[in-house]
């Protein structure tokens, strides 16, 4: 029996005495990141909504195998924000769709969730009306059977199967309710079970875990109180996405009794929580970076990669990668980095092929 087979679904239970110290400390580190963030400056807070959010879209999507560019990403959310960037590049139409959704749900986190808001969420996660090389229905409810399987075709283990189709949207329409007007949970708490919420209907042909991720977010804005993202829970799950897997097939198979279910959550939101200092950190480093060499003149190909080198750039920074990042030949590439060395910004390691190149610490 799934969980919504239950004759008083949807009607979760779970042991408040186990639950409330846990929301405590997520309460209690929720003030702690909102306070903190009042603290800096305009400036330094746009850049940390802009790190979190290019994150929460990039971990969403590598949860469901996509990969998205992370400039493409950044350069569309600070188009849509107003925010100015250096080496801004144009997006594509499906990291534009993403975008469109997560801004959608979090800066309008205090309208209504309705059908045709999520139907277009839907449609802007998938432009062209395909998923793949598969189409898909766009932007109304899916028409047929749903099952979450994995294993090679003709051997697939089902680990979840979704209500029949013909009772999705009575089903929504109890959600978008409850969703809408029960005030009785704590805010953080209803994040919690609109996420199991949705995830077990499933009522698209395809994106029910982005769009499950974004209602989440938008609920979690509700909680704060505010359009300002400091946290990404999505990146948090993607790191745990195997758990994050195993204990939702768990509740999906279960009783109404969702204790479990709400300890992981609540869990998992804590530990993204924990590592908001680690983006500030970084802002703050990024931040005192381009003012200390606001004299310096870079060109657009050293800015591009000069931010990648402070947003944390994984592996060692090699002429051939300078080349194949900035889109030029490695002639060009060693002249940008050469001149990146004279001017003090970069310095030399290593020596022939084991050439690499690295910022200098800030003093």
């Amino acid at each position: 029996m799934y969980i919504y087979q239950n004759k008083d679904w949807p009607n979760f239970t779970w042991d408040a005495d186990v639950i409330a110290p846990l929301l405590g400390k997520v309460r209690h580190q929720q003030g702690i990141i909102l306070g903190v963030m009042q603290g800096l400056g305009f400036r330094l807070q746009e850049e940390t909504v802009l790190q979190t959010l290019t994150l929460d879209v990039i971990k969403s999507s590598e949860i469901e195998g996509e990969q998205l560019n992370h400039d493409q990403v950044r350069s569309s959310i600070a188009k849509r924000l107003g925010i100015e960037i250096a080496a801004a590049v144009p997006a594509d139409r499906n990291v534009d769709g993403v975008v469109e959704m997560l801004l959608d749900a979090t800066q309008r986190y205090e309208e209504l969730l309705d059908e045709e808001r999520l139907f277009g969420w839907h449609a802007a996660l998938f432009p062209t009306g395909r998923s793949g090389t598969y189409k898909i229905k766009t932007g109304e409810w899916r028409d047929g059977a749903m099952q979450v399987t994995s294993g090679a075709m003709g051997r697939e283990i089902v680990h979840f199967e979704a209500p029949v189709a013909d009772k999705v949207s009575y089903e929504m329409n109890i959600f978008f309710d409850w969703f809408n007007s029960d005030q009785s949970f704590d805010p953080v708490l209803k994040a919690a079970f609109a996420h199991l919420w949705f995830v077990t209907i499933h009522p698209f042909d395809d994106g029910n875990g982005r769009i499950t991720r974004a209602i989440t977010d938008m609920q979690l804005a509700r909680a704060d109180q505010s359009k300002k993202r400091f946290y990404s829970m999505s990146a948090q799950i993607q790191i745990e996405r195997k758990t994050y897997y195993s204990i939702l097939e768990k509740t999906q198979k279960g009783n109404l009794d969702i204790t479990d279910w709400l300890h992981w959550f609540l869990d998992c939101l804590l530990r993204s929580m924990k590592q908001t200092d680690q983006t500030i950190a970084m802002t703050l480093k990024r931040a005192e970076f381009w003012e200390v060499n606001s004299s310096i003149d870079f060109n657009h190909r050293q800015q591009k990669v000069v931010q990648m080198l402070l947003d944390n750039f994984f592996g060692k920074l090699t002429v051939s990668k300078y080349a194949k990042i900035a889109s030029v030949s490695t002639d060009t590439a060693l002249r940008d980095l050469q001149d990146l060395i004279n001017k003090r910004i970069l310095f030399k390691e290593g020596i022939g092929r084991g050439t690499s190149y690295k910022l200098f610490e800030i003093e």
